[in-house]
């Protein structure tokens, strides 16, 4: 028996438990920009994006497959595969460089996305196929890109794809110089940190484009004016992703922060901050900015695109309070 051919129980097990994470997500109200992403999480099978995937244990990670020998483990793999979490499929020297992210988190962005009928999508992280099946499924293979650095990961991919009966375009390659022989795009979504916003990903945008993309500890949705300029905020909920290869690692920020008050220390919020100042201020200088300001909530923060300048905000793009990203 292989990940892609279950047994009629464990059919029956993976229909009932894709019900429950649809239910899960739904009354999550992560798709309720766009509550048509309910009908590609019904169809897609997300046990066959993941044959495989690793769980955390005491001392490091245990390996969950569909082909064990096991039925216990067997079914363990099924209902870890409808999780409403994010699983590691790939390591490499005990590092994760690849993974399955929360489905619910999915769900949201891809509502956040605002894609419309006929609209061409890249995304970035290609990993295991699965975003890539729930855009097409909604929009048509013929409409999604998806590329990844690393071979291994793009063919696995393509084998998952396929065995969900999805063809987008699978390509290899740095996402961070985007897939310009496919564009030009309406939606760019990637699925792995940045550092900055590649000046390619612009130019390869039609004007009012949408791009949505994790950044320090958040999602940054921007709007592309034209292939130099583009600006938006940050949504509201967090995001952790592993970076983008190929490109600048995202700076870690200040790790010493045992001088401040506990509630920033254990501020999630005040870490964003950390994160998106770059390290350009001091954990003194964000936490008497993050008080004065009133601890801010990711919303008020954004991104500006400006020619050969990027630059993070507070409140206004001009005003006093903004960090160059490159």
């Amino acid at each position: 028996m292989g990940a892609h051919a279950l047994d009629s129980d464990l059919a029956e097990l993976a229909a009932a438990a894709r019900a429950a994470l649809v239910r899960e997500i739904d009354a999550s109200g992560a798709w309720a920009a766009d509550p048509r992403w309910r009908a590609a999480f019904e169809a897609v099978p997300r046990h066959l994006f993941v044959p495989y995937y690793y769980v955390g244990v005491m001392g490091g990670y245990e390996r969950r497959w569909g082909e064990s020998p096991d039925r216990r483990t067997r079914e363990k793999w099924v209902r870890g595969a409808y999780a409403d979490a994010p699983l590691a499929t790939r390591l490499r020297d005990g590092e994760l460089v690849s993974s399955s992210s929360q489905p619910s988190l999915m769900a949201m962005m891809l509502a956040e996305l605002r894609v419309r009928d006929g609209d061409r999508v890249l995304e970035i992280g290609a990993g295991t196929g699965y975003n890539a099946a729930l855009l097409a499924h909604r929009l048509g293979d013929d409409r999604v890109t998806t590329v990844d650095l690393e071979p291994e990961i793009t063919e696995a991919a393509r084998r998952h794809l396929a065995a969900a009966g999805y063809h987008p375009v699978v390509v290899t390659g740095d996402g961070a110089r985007g897939v310009p022989e496919r564009a030009p795009f309406d939606r760019i979504i990637a699925t792995c940190t940045l550092a900055s916003v590649p000046t390619a990903w612009l130019a390869q945008c039609r004007p009012g484009a949408r791009i949505l993309s994790p950044l320090a500890t958040g999602l940054i949705a921007l709007t592309v004016r034209d292939a130099r300029h583009a600006e938006g905020r940050f949504l509201h909920t967090p995001a952790y992703f592993v970076p983008l290869r190929g490109a600048d690692r995202p700076d870690e920020g200040p790790a010493d922060l045992d001088a401040l008050p506990r509630p920033a220390r254990e501020s999630e919020l005040f870490r964003f901050l950390l994160a998106l100042s770059r390290g350009r201020l001091e954990p003194r200088e964000a936490y008497a900015l993050w008080e004065r300001e009133g601890q801010p909530r990711r919303e008020r923060y954004g991104i500006t695109v400006s020619g050969d300048r990027e630059w993070a905000w507070l409140d206004d793009p001009e005003g006093p309070c903004a960090w160059p990203l490159r």
